[in-house]
């Protein structure tokens, strides 16, 4: 029987399985052949199909072993007919089962347009998508029967959520050309928000003018990332400028009466280093301005501690979600944002930190695996169209120089995290080193001498001491240069800082 026909009761047979106990997967060997037909009679119409349609879509293995020896051929400039694809089939034994390299030349001459190759395409991913469905069906059902011991149900829910979303993205082909005139349109409306919005920026505000100022606010689809080493203040930082933008998170009506985001974000907070009550403790002191330690001990006056229930009041209704879950995967963490996304309109994503991550599976070394991390960070941001604000630590080269300023290089895995961040800002606390070098008199030190170095160091201690900066070292679409902040370490906060030039004038 000629493979290009099949015959009424063959066919009646395959759609009646179900009688005799088993469903086939779902495929169409027709489809398929009028498709690769069209492209062997006209390779414009691998253009048609070429940025959604993959070899592994087709289900019969040799359809799909065509189709990519005709894109090879296609992508090198040559042409993709009978002949030229016959030097590739000659020996291949699953062609000679349906007529060896003849079917190819049956291919051709079976089709009949070039008009519906689009539409074929379509269906026969349509088809795959369905046959992977099942394929993660049993899967899930296989994996719940007889799981792993370190799979709990939630990790599996990930782990197939994730398979799923994968699959959804499979084939879409919305990543292709704009159109200039959609871009400036979408340009124009950004331009149109900052302009419209208190401050003037296009980005999620972080709370902080000057570094406002420089980066005009956090922005959608960037990855930032907040270095520093430890002690420096980076998680106090970016709680700072979390909760800062889950408290200006203002909504308007649009045209069609839905709230739309006109100011600040709702925030999903990965924690992956503290608990989300030593976290939520910290935005407390913040808006109370109790100590951070004194609230850890309870070591509060009646009015402190109604200062205290007073500030935990303003800020429960603040659209901030923590996730402390430990040593989280890229792919958990990816599932958890969407599904923030889905259920509460997530706009800032924050990880702390990035080292503590894991990635989806085991590399050769840590560079690769923080390589995993970032792209899949930077991709996740790209996806949701929101900032992702990832802490990350220092190597200790910092300690070794003189000057303890970081720089780019001191990123552990520099290469990688610099290379995806669309930002790289450093938190750098002078204070923190002088302290811990306050100089001491040495056996041979004359007492002047020491004096005058004792006094340099204490006039340089006291002109850094709750002040912070924070080194902007890379911006794609922006200067870089550095931010003053006041720290205020009782309270762990960051805050504006105010130059002299800046002061009112006092008026005697």
């Amino acid at each position: 029987m000629d493979p290009l026909t099949i015959a009424p009761e063959q066919d009646h047979q395959a759609s009646a399985g179900d009688n005799f106990g088993y469903r086939q997967l779902p495929q169409n060997e027709e489809a398929e052949q009028a498709l690769l037909g069209a492209v062997l009679i006209d390779n414009s119409a691998f253009d048609q199909v070429s940025t959604f349609l993959e070899p592994d879509h087709f289900f019969l293995p040799v359809h799909g072993r065509i189709f990519e020896v005709a894109r090879a051929l296609i992508a090198r400039g040559q042409i993709a007919n009978p002949v030229t694809l016959k030097a590739y089939f000659e020996s291949d034994e699953s062609l000679a089962d349906i007529g060896g390299a003849q079917y190819l030349a049956r291919l051709a001459g079976a089709a009949t347009s070039i008009i519906n190759a689009e539409d074929y395409g379509r269906l026969i991913h349509d088809l795959s998508v369905r046959r992977s469905l099942i394929h993660i069906g049993e899967d899930v059902v296989n994996t719940a029967f007889d799981p792993r011991v370190e799979e709990s149900a939630t990790t599996q829910i990930e782990q197939a959520e994730s398979r799923l979303y994968e699959l959804a993205e499979t084939g879409q082909d919305e990543g292709g050309f704009k159109p200039l005139s959609t871009a400036l349109t979408e340009a124009v409306a950004s331009a149109e928000a900052a302009y419209k919005r208190e401050g003037q920026l296009s980005g999620v505000p972080t709370g902080l003018i000057d570094l406002d100022g420089l980066l005009g606010g956090l922005h959608d689809s960037d990855l930032l990332i907040l270095a520093g080493r430890p002690s420096m203040g980076k998680t106090a930082l970016a709680t700072t400028i979390a909760f800062h933008a889950a408290k200006s998170y203002r909504t308007e009506p649009d045209e069609s009466g839905k709230p739309r985001p006109v100011d600040g974000a709702v925030v999903g907070f990965f924690s992956l280093e503290m608990s989300a009550e030593q976290l939520a403790g910290r935005i407390l002191a913040e808006e109370s301005q109790i100590r951070s330690d004194h609230i850890r001990r309870g070591k509060m006056s009646n009015d402190d501690f109604m200062r205290l229930v007073e500030a935990s009041r303003e800020i429960s209704s603040a659209p901030m979600f923590i996730d402390d879950t430990p040593a989280l995967s890229v792919a958990a963490l990816r599932a958890r944002a969407r599904r923030l996304k889905r259920t509460h309109g997530l706009s800032l994503v924050v990880i702390d930190y990035l080292q503590l991550m894991r990635p989806s599976r085991r590399h050769d070394n840590r560079v690769q695996e923080i390589s995993e991390i970032t792209q899949g960070l930077k991709a996740l941001a790209k996806e949701l169209n929101l900032p992702v604000l990832a802490l990350s630590q220092l190597s200790r080269a910092v300690e070794l120089r003189e000057d303890k300023r970081p720089m780019l290089s001191d990123l552990r895995e520099s290469g990688t995290i610099e290379q995806d961040a669309d930002v790289v800002m450093f938190v750098y606390r002078d204070e923190y080193y002088l302290e811990r070098g306050e100089p001491q008199q040495r056996q041979d030190e004359a007492p002047d001498r020491f004096d005058s170095r004792y006094r340099n160091w204490q006039e340089r201690y006291e002109q850094s001491t709750g002040l912070a900066d924070v080194i902007v070292a890379k911006q794609r679409h922006g200067p870089i240069g550095n931010v003053k902040l006041r720290f205020i370490a009782d309270t762990t906060k960051f805050a504006n800082y105010a130059q002299s030039d800046r002061l009112p004038e006092q008026t005697l």
